[in-house]
């Protein structure tokens, strides 16, 4: 077996041989010959490098057309809003410069703002990645690249001095690297449920003004679930809660789509635990609406459901989010798609790289949306005949979700926060295997820190070259905005 295949399936033989930690530890440290740990420093454009606007323009095909230009608009808004928005950009870059060959499952997507709190099956609130809409096999330094680049970027956004934005990404890949080797002599399945709840990263942050930032934003995610936001999103006609529109952020669907929605949650059922099916399974579905969020993932489909249990105030709000091919896929395996249900993806490999996990975590299949122009006596929500499928994956929708906000942080704040996320990775990374060969390689001094500081020096000067050209794509007319202007 591959290691591609063991890696993407999770699944091997347990009659097969297991290399002893000291062997995967020596094979990790022979890479370094043939990768130095300073070629981890090298950022130079691909002489093949395609145009980034381009690649933007390419990631918009099959989304909504009428919220393109909000997604261009914020990602105009900063150098870290296009890195954010960016991903198909970064995974070339990442693909075209020197890598280990070392898999694991990655997040595909790891830069600051993808770190954030939510609720555990057990009601604590943990800090952990969520956001796994590019979750694929790929190598470990990809992701820590994306870390790193954003942190650094965010650094020059909020004003700090070159040599502070260095520190951060230091103490961030530091912290990666001491975790991971921690990880390493821990057994595969104690690692498996270590996590970082408030009270540990209370435990781990050093500077007061973080503190208080992560004091702020865990009463923040504490306010947001359902119930809170039944009266914030809804309102009450004729006895029946609706969701209230907001163009062109949040649009009640058509009935054909509703209609829809409500099947494909049927079919969702089926892919939860029995217990959590029976549970959902307790809900009627009252209303859906189409709802924007983030920023990679404006204009792709974000449908909204309400849901009502026995009582009016007993609301459950479910998110199903379209869930497309990884744009870490292509540079893996090629054009050939590995799995057959991109939203199942995003949902295995976020359990993969999760401690713990939403329980509702599941997905479904939608019907294709009618092309714009083509009459239907439904709604242009209609489905179109040969049309592909959309695929979603589905969660609750405000389950205690909260984040520390970039723009409050200041320097010494942002080289502590940098070292609780280079943690989170690490914790993420060790849990699919392969951390004692990362280990091996990355060892016990700061050449690794030292080398991905100064690529993530120069990938930040990349990024404002590329934002800049993107705003002048934009005032060119090559690129639509929300805001009149192109």
């Amino acid at each position: 077996m591959s290691e591609l295949t063991q890696n993407t399936a999770g699944l091997r033989s347990v009659r097969a041989p297991i290399p002893s930690r000291a062997e995967s530890r020596a094979y990790g440290k022979s890479l370094r010959t043939s990768v130095p740990r300073s070629s981890l420093a090298i950022w130079k454009p691909a002489d093949n490098r395609p145009d980034p606007v381009e690649q933007v323009i390419e990631s918009h095909v099959g989304r909504i057309p009428r919220l393109i230009g909000l997604r261009v608009d914020r990602m105009a808004a900063s150098p870290y809003g296009f890195l954010r928005g960016a991903a198909n950009v970064c995974a070339f870059d990442c693909a075209s410069l020197p890598a280990t060959g070392m898999l694991a499952i990655i997040c595909g997507d790891a830069h600051l703002g993808n770190f954030g709190f939510y609720r555990s099956p057990e009601g604590e609130l943990v800090l952990d990645l969520n956001d796994f809409d590019e979750a694929h096999p790929g190598y470990w330094e990809w992701d820590l690249r994306r870390l790193v680049a954003s942190v650094h970027v965010a650094g020059r956004q909020n004003q700090m001095r070159e040599e502070q934005c260095f520190d951060a990404v230091v103490a961030c890949v530091n912290a990666y690297r001491d975790e991971l080797a921690q990880l390493a002599e821990v057994p595969l399945l104690a690692r498996s449920f270590i996590r970082v709840d408030l009270n540990h990263l209370n435990q781990t942050v050093n500077v007061p003004s973080l503190r208080d930032e992560v004091a702020r934003a865990a009463a923040k995610a504490r306010t947001r679930t359902s119930d809170r936001a039944l009266p914030k999103l809804t309102r009450t006609q004729g006895g029946v809660h609706q969701i209230v529109e907001n163009l062109p952020v949040t649009k009640r669907v058509a009935r054909a789509r509703f209609d829809q929605i409500g099947a494909a949650l049927d079919d969702y059922l089926e892919t939860l635990p029995l217990q959590w099916a029976r549970v959902v399974g307790a809900y009627r579905l009252v209303d859906v609406a189409h709802k924007v969020v983030g920023v990679g993932s404006v204009g792709l489909r974000a449908f909204l459901a309400l849901l009502v249990g026995s009582s009016p105030d007993d609301v459950l709000f479910l998110q199903l989010k379209q869930a497309r091919r990884s744009v870490i896929a292509p540079f893996i395996h090629g054009e050939q798609a590995l799995h057959a249900h991109q939203g199942q993806r995003v949902v295995e490999y976020q359990q993969a790289l999760q401690t713990v996990s939403d329980p509702l975590l599941g997905w479904a299949t939608l019907p294709p949306i009618m092309a714009p122009g083509i009459a239907t006596q439904l709604s242009p929500d209609a489905s179109m005949p040969g049309a592909p499928a959309i695929q979603v994956y589905v969660r609750q929708y405000r389950n205690m979700s909260g984040a520390v906000l970039v723009d409050d942080l200041d320097a010494g704040a942002l080289v502590d926060y940098a070292r609780v996320l280079g943690l989170l990775l690490a914790k993420s990374h060790a849990r699919t295997s392969g951390a004692s060969r990362i280990a091996g390689y990355l060892g016990r001094s700061d050449a690794a820190a030292e080398a991905l500081a100064r690529f993530a020096q120069a990938y930040a000067d990349q990024t404002e070259q590329d934002h800049a050209a993107f705003c002048a794509a934009i005032k060119a007319g090559r690129l639509p905005s929300a805001d009149g202007g192109g």
